[in-house]
């Protein structure tokens, strides 16, 4: 049985398929992210979910592609955990970048390819390996333009009183905003940029708000400045995206890509299903 997973911040996706490349079963848990959760934490879901909890020893092959996972003290705790759960299995774990770009680029094609969802990254693809030149410092240096970047924002304008009033009257009856709140879930808790990200969903629901359409426009500036124009040849090559902001913003992003002589290639809003077919290729290849 071969396991291939996605795990971002917020949720992470599972599908199990057979050595014909016969999908077995396919499930989600919350997200699993090494960087921001212990790994008391990181077993306790994984361990909580029936179809992972029943199949754990039947897996032969588990490939994990995570956010948090480019750097390597976090990357050996989620493959400390998945060593003890997973107990008869070989385990590959990448980081997402690998997932972004297996899901979104053609055979041989040169691309750049971006994650916009919770969190945000930027990575190159030659053909045949990946290149990245900005290392991320996670959520509170960096992720432009992600999820929690624009819930960020959203509770600053809400707090510096730049949101118009009746939005944000809006916006209290969504959230509980009041500042123990606030603090509580992004200094004393877990995954507190997966918390910051929920709000984002209310900046696309009001996207067409001149305040709203300034931020993201301020903030696909910054990644495209600091991520995207960071390889000489991106305005040569297609610029393609993985993620639920990426999706949701999908007209506004190419505005702000061709505002740069830049052009807009795939985006997926959900790279699973595409990487279960990129194994199936691997398989069909080892038949």
């Amino acid at each position: 049985m071969i396991l291939v997973v996605d795990s971002g911040s917020t949720k992470t996706d599972w599908i199990s398929v057979d050595d014909s490349g016969k999908t077995l079963f396919a499930t989600q848990t919350l997200g699993l992210n090494p960087q921001v959760l212990s790994s008391a934490i990181l077993k306790e879901r994984i361990i909580n979910n029936f179809d992972l909890f029943q199949n754990r020893k039947q897996v032969t092959h588990l490939y994990f592609y995570g956010a948090g996972c480019g750097v390597d003290s976090p990357q050996q705790r989620i493959k400390k955990v998945l060593d003890e759960i997973f107990i008869n299995s070989e385990i590959v774990i990448k980081e997402d970048t690998y997932a972004a770009v297996y899901a979104t680029v053609l055979p041989k094609e040169k691309a750049i390819v971006c994650i916009l969802g919770t969190g945000s990254n930027c990575t190159y693809y030659d053909g045949e390996s990946i290149e990245q030149r900005v290392t991320s410092l996670g959520y509170i240096l960096m992720d432009e333009a992600s999820g929690n970047f624009f819930g960020k924002q959203l509770i600053r304008s809400y707090y510096f009183n730049t949101m118009p009033k009746q939005l944000a009257l809006e916006f209290e009856k969504e959230h509980d905003l009041s500042p123990d709140t606030i603090k509580e879930n992004i200094y004393r808790r877990e995954n507190p940029n997966t918390y910051l990200a929920t709000f984002s969903k209310f900046l696309i629901k009001h996207k067409e708000i001149p305040l709203f359409q300034d931020i993201i426009a301020k903030g696909l500036k910054r990644f495209i400045n600091h991520q995207i124009l960071q390889f000489d040849n991106a305005r040569e090559i297609p610029i393609h995206f993985i993620g639920s902001i990426s999706h949701f913003l999908k007209d506004e992003i190419e505005r702000a890509l061709k505002l740069k002589g830049l052009t807009m290639g795939r985006i997926v809003q959900r790279p699973i299903d595409e990487l279960v077919k990129y194994h199936k290729i691997l398989l069909d290849k080892k038949g």
